[in-house]
């Protein structure tokens, strides 16, 4: 697959119609941050549920939970998990998928002091962020009409894995694939570890393998923006929560900063994420949308 060049430069420079605003999405951040950690179970799970049902339903009126359960791969211990859909335009035939997860690791297995991997991360940027985007968007396509219907899902349970075994990640993922039979958005994105101050996104290999298209669309807008934090070489394969959605037939490309050192650890917090990785994210998925 050929790939758009990236023209490396400063920042982000949208003519789309609408304006997104990186400020807002990091005070999003910081109120899911504020929760504490919010892994299935823990009093920030579900506060952190109902701020995100409360939250949408100012902007729609086709907000859905979707509840299962699950098991904890640690404890084998039923867990109640929640996936959060909200549409928006539904009577538009075309239509876009743009998801994140909401749910934070339950322990920080990679923290340096080992002394801390049994306990329970913020993840500012490992689930906040993209989160963050996506709540901004809401607002902005509830007040203006895109090109397409959008519809978002916020994935529960993506973060419960153990390393090695990758069916034990992504449990909204797999839920969500397996009850949507039938449902084909012409173009589908997932948001992970997208806040990073020094954002550097490459194409994800499973993405750029399975849904090239999407790939194609998104870095050839990246490079009309001229946004430096996407860059135009193959990175590694990541089992994320686009995996289950591609196996499913819905051709969804992961955006996500693989290489960021506080990666499920306890150091995963706001300081290292900064509003500009989320604007020029936000900016870019309004672009597509809208232009």
């Amino acid at each position: 697959m050929l790939l758009a060049v990236i023209t490396l430069g400063g920042g982000c420079q949208s003519q789309n119609k609408v304006s997104f605003d990186g400020d807002r999405a990091y005070q999003y951040l910081l109120t899911q941050c504020d929760f504490g950690p919010r892994h299935p179970g823990s009093d920030g799970h579900q506060k952190m549920l109902e701020f995100l049902k409360s939250e949408l339903e100012k902007h729609s009126d086709k907000v859905k939970l979707q509840n299962f359960k699950a098991e904890n791969p640690a404890s084998s211990d039923s867990l109640n998990l929640t996936n959060v859909l909200v549409s928006f335009y539904p009577e538009m035939e075309r239509r876009v998928l743009l998801c994140a997860h909401w749910d934070t690791r339950p322990w920080a297995d990679r923290d340096s002091d080992s002394s801390k991997h049994n306990l329970p991360i913020i993840g500012a940027n490992d689930g906040a962020s993209g989160v963050a985007v996506l709540l901004h968007l809401a607002e902005l396509i509830a007040r203006h009409k895109p090109q397409y219907g959008v519809d978002l899902v916020f994935f529960d349970g993506e973060d419960l894995g153990q390393e090695g075994r990758p069916e034990t990640y992504a449990l909204g993922s797999q839920y969500f694939a397996k009850a949507s039979t039938g449902y084909r958005p012409e173009f589908a994105i997932l948001l992970d570890m997208v806040g990073d101050k020094d954002l550097k996104i490459y194409p994800e290999e499973y993405s750029a393998r399975y849904a090239p298209h999407t790939v194609g669309l998104i870095w050839s807008k990246a490079k009309e923006l001229k946004l430096d934090c996407l860059v135009d070489s193959v990175g590694p394969a990541v089992y994320d929560d686009h995996v289950p959605l591609l196996q499913a037939g819905i051709p969804c490309a992961n955006l996500i900063d693989f290489v960021y050192p506080y990666w499920h650890t306890t150091r995963d917090t706001p300081d290292k994420c900064s509003a500009r990785s989320l604007e020029n994210v936000g900016r870019l998925v309004a672009a597509l949308l809208y232009d």
